[in-house]
């Protein structure tokens, strides 16, 4: 099944880690360019080289390649793009590409609410609801609204976790900054509702109560 062999996108404001590699290290130096350039310093990884942004139209200033146009590739076909290019200059060269903000954010009604990092690139809707800790018991598994952007325009898609073809949707896997939205059921919708108004209506029939004393004292 294509899903199974699912990879996603690289996207504007994707920060890559791009990491060049020979077996004649020394003639790698110019594309592997450090972290700290004069005095002032670029985006970086935990390995000291430089960090590349894609900018709205897709592209990232590469040394020496200049501008490369990797939006709209997945993670391997930008590697294999910027090989082609490299081998210009490099014998067999070898190029490590990772994305290094991949985050996916799970809201609603689930127990640990926020951001979720991914080291893997490839997560599944039910990896980040486990990793937010999984749905509460107030949350509605057969509803759950994944928001999407894709070439500036955002999508929305409805996920039934309680039917098992959810699996073949185009929303199982998800890509980096996906918006997981997990609503709350009715029972949390009408405790809401009654938890502002309890005090008003304790109030109310304390109030009643202490007038019809007074009134029929």
């Amino acid at each position: 099944m294509q899903l199974l062999n699912y990879e996603p996108t690289l996207k504007p404001d994707d920060m890559l880690s791009i990491i060049i590699s020979s077996e004649t290290p020394d003639a790698t130096i110019p594309f592997n360019l450090p972290a700290i350039q004069g005095n002032y310093e670029v985006g970086n990884n935990q390995n000291g080289i430089k960090t590349y942004l894609i900018d709205n139209f897709g592209n990232i200033d590469f040394p020496v390649l200049g501008k490369l146009k990797l939006g709209g590739l997945t993670r391997t076909e930008a590697s294999n793009k910027i090989v082609t290019a490299m081998s210009e200059y490099i014998k067999d060269p070898s190029v490590n590409l990772r994305i290094l903000n991949y985050k996916i954010s799970v809201l609603g009604e689930v127990n640990k609410p926020g951001t979720v990092p991914i080291e893997s690139e490839r997560i599944t809707i039910l990896e980040a609801l486990s990793a937010a800790g999984d749905l509460t018991i107030y949350g509605k598994r057969d509803n759950i609204l994944v928001i999407r952007e894709t070439d500036g325009k955002k999508t929305y898609a409805r996920i039934d976790l309680t039917k098992s073809d959810f699996t073949t949707s185009p929303y199982y896997y998800l890509t980096q900054n996906d918006v997981i939205v997990v609503e709350p059921n009715q029972t949390r919708m009408n405790s809401s509702v009654v938890g502002p108004n309890l005090t008003v209506i304790i109030s109310g029939l304390s109030l009643l109560t202490a007038i019809m004393v007074i009134i029929f004292r």
